[in-house]
């Protein structure tokens, strides 16, 4: 197995994550709407919307697993926000990168993988990813279609940025406020 790089932008792209005061919060419809889409249209059993973090990566949506985060070390979606252009892993058990990941070699024994990069504020901040227990296809079209779903999270994520921060001044409104102190409890809950 071969971990994941850090991008050459971490710490900016850190900032923006953060900036985005979404790691750590319960779901959200909106989002889990787009998981159950994607799991339907490409028939697989798991489908995310991931955050890449420091040290993890966090789903804020996840169809398919029991867990709501795993080590960014063994992530997929560590590699695939290294380029802007969709990851597929068609077989995983014999890609180099993945041959002895834990989440290929243990449940849920992922083969196929399938991940586009989220990009806000021109950071790729995580991914909306598919996954399968079978090496699978994936052609131009369900590229096409990945990507046209991305968008619609990239663009829900850019809306939670518009509805907390004032257009004008830039600083955290209301709303905005009110999202960074329940996350800050929420984070004290869990360390």
């Amino acid at each position: 197995m071969i971990q994941p790089d850090i991008p050459f932008n971490e710490i900016n792209r850190l900032e923006v994550l953060c900036g985005l005061r979404i790691l750590d919060t319960p779901a959200e419809e909106r989002f889990d709407r787009l998981t159950r889409m994607a799991k339907h249209m490409f028939n697989v059993p798991i489908a995310l919307v991931t955050l890449v973090d420091e040290n993890r990566q966090w789903f804020k949506s996840c169809i398919g697993l029991e867990a709501t985060e795993a080590s960014r070390d063994i992530s997929f979606c560590g590699h695939t926000i290294l380029d802007s252009e969709v990851l597929v892993v068609p077989s995983a058990s014999s890609d180099h990168r993945f041959i002895d990941n834990p989440f290929v070699i243990d449940v849920p024994n992922v083969e196929f993988y399938a991940g586009c990069p989220l990009v806000v504020g021109g950071y790729r901040l995580g991914t909306l990813c598919i996954a399968d227990n079978r090496i699978r296809d994936f052609d131009d079209q369900d590229i096409a279609a990945l990507k046209d779903l991305a968008a619609t999270v990239e663009q829900e994520l850019s809306a939670l940025q518009m509805a907390t921060h004032d257009e004008l001044t830039g600083i955290l409104n209301r709303r905005g406020f009110i999202s960074l102190a329940q996350n800050s409890l929420n984070l004290s809950v869990r360390d």
